[in-house]
């Protein structure tokens, strides 16, 4: 047990594990969980897929944390604090946007190239934190590897995607686009994580947030799924698609970012669109081309330099796909 006061924490396997195993471990259970997602698709369609991961994330959540959420809540209607209630509102509203986008770019796009464009966001957040000269070069090496990945009309559709075009645009061209929705969804999720932080205690602000996204995705997932969401098989699997895409990743970076710097931690963390390649390939049976994995291995460069360069722990490239 841990003496009150001290700074010695009780010992468990998570707590003796190196920082690194612990981040990478976080790596390839988010990718896998995503994997496992791909093959839901043609079931639920993305959209149902999106909504059964937040239903089970906000359920996890507010089992644990339930109590606490409606105290917080009752706390803040009383005192009329509207803007903290707004900040949490919002951040639901990033998170159920976020994971929409990118679960349909996975629906059109290889995983791997997805998630390198979904990594934009916490760069440009890194960046435009920094305010760095050199961060001019990282912005061109990452856009230098995007462009690899849009150049070309068919080998990014290479995967037998579940959803076509939107709007006109192609199967690639739409999902590039929701990859792009993604990023951006992550870049707000960043900041808006570290306002949610500042205003709420413990995992109260995270998880009335969750438990929005969960409300907020039940239209769309719902429209797309209909009554393949009740079949006891999908319900299970997003269970465990949930644990390992959600529950497991936010314990693991919560653990890895006490113990190390958050510079650290992001550079780590941008190996993350290699894992989702090699996810995709052994999953999905996805290929990419020499030119796709120069490109991710571009944008990998781009995200571990600004990260290296990152002094703030509220910029680093953390967050949920």
């Amino acid at each position: 047990m841990t003496v009150p006061g001290s700074s010695v924490r009780e010992w468990s396997p998570l707590t003796a594990a190196p920082p690194s195993l612990v981040v990478f471990t976080g790596i390839i259970s988010i990718q896998v969980g995503a994997g496992l997602a791909g093959r839901l698709f043609g079931q639920v369609g993305p959209a149902g897929m999106a909504g059964l991961r937040l239903w089970w994330a906000a359920l996890i959540l507010a089992a644990v944390g339930g109590r606490a959420v409606a105290k917080v809540v009752a706390g803040l209607i009383s005192s009329r604090a509207w803007r903290d209630l707004a900040v949490a509102l919002a951040f639901g509203f990033v998170l159920a946007a976020m994971n929409f986008s990118i679960y349909q770019s996975f629906a059109r796009i290889p995983l791997g190239v997805a998630v390198t464009i979904e990594f934009l966001g916490p760069l440009v957040v890194a960046v435009i934190s920094s305010r760095r000269l050199l961060d001019i070069l990282w912005v061109a090496l990452a856009a230098a590897g995007v462009l690899l990945l849009t150049r070309g009309g068919t080998s990014l559709a290479s995967s037998a995607a579940s959803s076509g075009g939107v709007a006109g645009l192609s199967t690639q061209a739409t999902g590039i686009a929701f990859g792009l929705l993604a990023a951006t969804g992550w870049a707000l999720y960043i900041l808006l994580s570290r306002a949610t932080g500042r205003r709420f205690r413990g995992a109260s602000g995270l998880t009335l947030a969750m438990i929005v996204a969960a409300v907020v995705i039940t239209g769309p997932a719902v429209a797309e799924a209909g009554g393949a969401l009740l079949h006891p098989a999908v319900i299970f699997a997003g269970l465990g698609i949930g644990v390992l895409s959600s529950v497991i990743p936010y314990r693991l970076e919560l653990e890895a970012l006490r113990r190390v710097p958050a510079a650290t931690f992001g550079i780590w963390m941008s190996l993350e669109p290699a894992v989702a390649a090699l996810v995709g390939v052994v999953l999905l049976g996805e290929t990419l081309v020499a030119r796709q994995w120069l490109a991710i291995a571009a944008v990998i460069a781009a995200c571990a330099g600004a990260a290296r360069l990152q002094r703030r722990p509220d910029t680093a490239l953390t967050g949920l796909q």
